[in-house]
């Protein structure tokens, strides 16, 4: 499923334009981004939770070559699902 896909169903269950929904799709966006940029979590009763996860620098190996190379530090966006939401898959 496309974020157009996502629009076009958000305007006709909400009975609103497509550009409506767009709009309103885009800001939704917006605070998710902003929330995780602070460090917040951000939770969705019966779909899941997403939150920032902090991974540590590492030693890794180039596949082609099997150097070691040093793997830095990096935040990654983690997606937990509800409990409801495993259940309904």
């Amino acid at each position: 499923m496309t974020k157009r896909d996502i629009t076009h169903k958000m305007a006709k269950d909400a009975g609103i334009t497509s550009l409506q929904a767009e709009k309103a799709f885009r800001s939704w966006m917006s605070g998710i981004k902003e929330a995780l940029s602070q460090g917040e979590r951000v939770t969705f009763s019966g779909f899941g939770s997403f939150e920032i996860r902090h991974r540590r620098g590492r030693i890794g190996r180039n596949p082609k070559t099997g150097e070691a190379i040093q793997v830095p530090p990096k935040k990654r966006v983690k997606f937990i699902p509800s409990n409801i939401l495993k259940s309904e898959l």
